[in-house]
């Protein structure tokens, strides 16, 4: 059994996709295919139910699946242990990210991790299920590490780091019943339709959860995921949302708000796999990202 055989089986189960797999590990598919088959021979079982729509894993592969993780992880040790006495570190960091992270310059991050460490291969990815999503890549091995918006207690499995906290307001258009307050209460809110994200994204959690608190419904009538656009929507009257005040830019056409008696922080955090240790990689971008806010003052900060 080669690791080469376990990793491409690996990436297929976690893409559900020869295609995408292949892509992934920048291998024809036609030898991540051989790989799997090689594998499944070796085996002696089926590891994956193929249809012309999608892959399933049998229950083989799924038995597989945590054991091929473990083994890949324990190479992936001993590579980082004998680099690191050689001076250098190498291999692949998997970050994921939220759609929009104004309070941490993400991009400068990655940045000066990559002139410190260039042989070090960085691959970012969003997922459309939000911060929940994100956790769950990090509980099946797919992400190293991410930056997450999880209110309340992380969820089991996940240790996570506190960076930042930013401030939820209320943004409506300017022709708005509200527009000329400063501040509103939740209970003034019940009858207003609101543009908001899915359910698994960290700032949904926290609107619900105020509303939740003071025992107010809340009509959402438009979800997205872009939270950059969120006033956008809002300034062509589909609504009125609450948002991270560094995405929203007070104009003629637009409105913001606090809203009092409410607790509407936004945490940001780093989360990481605590039942996997971390690459040395990882370990080094945790400390990055830690020096960075230690650096700027930004965490426990309202943007």
């Amino acid at each position: 059994m080669e690791l080469r055989h376990l990793e491409y089986f690996v990436a297929v189960a976690d893409e559900r996709n020869f295609t995408r797999a292949s892509e992934q590990l920048h291998v024809v598919q036609s030898g991540v295919s051989a790989a799997v088959k090689a594998l499944e021979r070796e085996l002696g079982s089926p590891l994956f139910e193929r249809t012309s729509k999608r892959v399933d894993l049998t229950d083989a592969g799924a038995a597989l699946l945590p054991l091929a993780r473990a083994t890949l992880d324990a190479a992936r040790d001993a590579r980082d242990a004998v680099d690191q006495v050689r001076g250098g570190l190498r291999g692949t960091l998997r970050i994921g990210t939220m759609t929009s992270v104004g309070l941490i310059d993400v991009p400068a991050l990655l940045g000066e991790f990559h002139r410190r460490h260039p042989d070090v291969t960085i691959r970012l990815s969003v997922n459309p299920s939000g911060s929940l999503g994100l956790v769950e890549a990090l509980a099946v091995g797919s992400l190293d590490l991410a930056l997450v918006s999880l209110p309340g207690p992380p969820p089991p499995g996940v240790t996570v780091r506190a960076l930042a906290t930013a401030l939820l307001v209320l943004v409506v258009p300017a022709h708005h019943r509200l527009a000329g307050c400063s501040s509103v209460t939740v209970a003034e809110l019940e009858a207003e339709q609101f543009v908001d994200f899915p359910v698994g994204y960290g700032n949904r959690a926290v609107v619900d959860r105020a509303f939740d608190s003071a025992s107010v419904h809340r009509h959402v009538v438009l979800e997205v995921t872009d939270v950059a656009t969120g006033a956008d929507f809002v300034r062509h009257g589909l609504g009125i949302a609450i948002l991270p005040r560094f995405v929203v830019s007070e104009t003629p056409d637009l409105s913001v708000l606090t809203i009092a008696g409410a607790d509407l922080s936004w945490p940001m955090a780093v989360a990481t796999s605590s039942a996997r240790s971390p690459s040395a990689a990882a370990r080094v971008m945790l400390q990055l990202f830690e020096e960075h806010v230690s650096g700027t003052g930004v965490a426990g900060g309202r943007g």
